[in-house]
């Protein structure tokens, strides 16, 4: 419909100047009244038809672009939901939120503008000719001189100053990039009264800046004074040319000479058009390139054909010689692991910094898959049973909570959008955050900011402890990072540990030698391998590895 409405619009547009043509040099000097009056109206219908045929194309074809961005960004966000961590270690949220947004706005755009464009201005240019050469092809010839010159330079200059946009664009982004990084570690800025530091860096962005853009508007005004100069000399040339055609007596009328102005004058905005389809459908192009090249991306960890489920789940975990490195490394993080962890147990796994405890849990829910070795829940491989039921049935309280920039209702109602409100509050309850959340005057409606910047960590840990109170899984991982927390913190947070631990198989990577007693058996890894395992008492008896970490509290 867009397509039929540009090229209809384009024609009745062609239609005007011959009818004023018409005008000058038949009916008004033939006092022909009625073909006075009847051009007018053709004339007047020539412009509300052809601009409602522009409305058509300019609604209808933005409407096409923004439907067309909605389903390649639903199309886009849903893939992305579909890749495994492995993708998401290895690219910038930045790059994607540009691919999301700006990149997928310019596609649209080029989708719906740069046919319509280049129809328009081939039909138009095309139109006009034709009929500037039945009118006078004398004229025409001389119309056509110019319009070779006024293209190379809009496509060769111009051309120039759309590098300098896109050097400007590329300073802009420098100087949000160090906006962003200026105020999100505006607490470490402060706290070692760098602000004069971080000034200096902004300038030295701000003044590139300042400089890119000085250089762009030199180009610019170069470009559209020459543009304008020659745009000025089309018509001057035209109407020379004219009048000397007159002058030597060619056939050349009044009428004639103002349809060649006039057609001079609706071809000047297709041949913009044409200068910027190239740089347009360039950019498109490159924009389309860089959202095929994630959709192209197949996801690494998938679920089989014959992927299944099982009930009830009990979440006795097992590891059968199970090897993993990461797709950058060529060193394993984790050899040979073997553990069991049964049923409605408490385990720990301990270690120094780079042991391969927070793989291990990772590992479990399938956010990475192993290389080698199995690992089981109540006997049945994690391979062979779909993702979504796999973690339906694990609730995770990672080391570096995250919450949504929402209220405490729904972070925590994340764990289970349609729990009630009772349930709501019973696991604020179980996760001893209650009473903070009832001491705020919003309660659960409260904002958290963004990251839960408005809380403590020790309130994000039991928020997050609250979101699987509600989730309520067969399997806890809990990844205890409560060495930073107050003693009253860390209390609160054990006590809710303790109740969420009850009934159900709980992993606990464990940072602190409170956690360590109350476990029911611990795992200790060293360089990615289990090097003891046994009870609390067990491995101090031993003397041996374990006892070294506990005596020296490094872990």
């Amino acid at each position: 419909m867009t397509m039929a409405a540009a090229v209809i619009g384009a024609v009745l547009t062609v239609f005007i100047p011959a009818v004023t043509r018409q005008l000058l040099d038949k009916h008004i000097p033939d006092k022909n009244f009625g073909g006075i009056v009847t051009s007018l109206i053709l004339m007047a219908a020539l412009i509300v038809f052809s601009t409602t045929m522009a409305y058509i194309r300019v609604k209808w074809g933005h409407i096409l672009g923004v439907r067309m961005e909605f389903d390649m960004r639903a199309e886009f966000f849903g893939h992305l939901q579909k890749l495994s961590f492995n993708y998401f270690d290895n690219v910038k949220t930045g790059h994607l939120m540009s691919r999301i947004s700006n990149d997928l706005n310019q596609i649209a755009e080029v989708a719906h503008h740069a046919p319509e464009d280049l129809l328009i201005s081939i039909s138009l240019i095309v139109g006009a000719f034709i009929a500037m050469f039945q009118f006078n092809a004398p004229l025409a010839a001389i119309a056509l001189v110019p319009l070779p010159l006024l293209v190379a330079w809009g496509v060769f200059y111009g051309g120039s100053m759309r590098r300098g946009f896109r050097n400007v664009r590329k300073k802009i982004a420098d100087i949000n990039s160090s906006v962003e990084n200026s105020v999100q570690g505006i607490r470490e800025v402060k706290a070692f009264a760098n602000e004069d530091e971080e000034i200096d860096k902004f300038d030295i962005v701000n003044v590139s800046f300042r400089a890119a853009k000085e250089k762009m508007y030199g180009i610019m005004a170069v470009f559209f004074s020459v543009m304008t100069l020659l745009i000025e000399s089309y018509f001057l040339v035209v109407i020379a040319g004219g009048v000397i055609l007159m002058y030597m007596g060619k056939s050349v009328t009044p009428g004639d000479l103002l349809a060649f102005v006039l057609y001079i004058y609706f071809i000047l905005n297709p041949i913009r058009r044409l200068v910027n389809f190239a740089e347009q459908f360039q950019q498109g192009a490159a924009c389309f390139e860089r959202f095929t090249e994630v959709m192209d991306i197949e996801p690494d960890i998938v679920d089989r054909k014959d992927a299944h489920t099982f009930e009830p789940v009990d979440g006795e975990i097992t590891f059968e010689n199970v090897s993993f490195k990461y797709s950058q490394s060529h060193e394993h993080v984790l050899e040979d692991v073997r553990l069991t962890i049964p049923a409605h147990k408490t385990i720990a796994i301990v270690g120094e910094s780079g042991a391969g405890k927070s793989t291990i849990v990772s590992l479990i829910p399938r956010f990475y898959e192993a290389q080698q070795g199995v690992i089981r829940i109540d006997g049945h491989d994690i391979m062979d049973l779909k993702q979504k039921f796999l973690r339906e049935n694990i609730g995770i309280v990672q080391q570096n909570v995250f919450l949504f920039d929402s209220t405490i209702r729904d972070n925590i109602m994340y764990g289970n959008p349609s729990a009630t409100e009772d349930q709501l509050i019973d696991a604020a309850q179980q996760a001893n955050i209650l009473e903070f959340i009832q001491s705020l005057p919003d309660g659960f409606d409260t904002y958290v900011g963004e990251r839960g910047v408005k809380l403590s960590g020790g309130q994000k840990q039991r928020i997050s402890i609250a979101r699987v109170f509600l989730k309520n899984p067969p399997v806890f991982i809990f990844d205890e990072a409560t060495s930073s927390l107050d003693t009253e913190s860390e209390t609160l947070i054990q006590q809710s540990l303790e109740r969420l631990s009850r009934n159900r198989t709980t992993v606990i990577i464990a940072h602190r030698l409170s956690t360590v007693k109350n476990a029911d058996y611990l795992y200790v890894l060293n360089a990615g391998r289990v090097v003891e395992h046994g009870t609390h008492t067990e491995l101090l008896e031993k003397k041996d590895y374990y006892h070294k970490l506990y005596t020296m509290n490094l872990f």
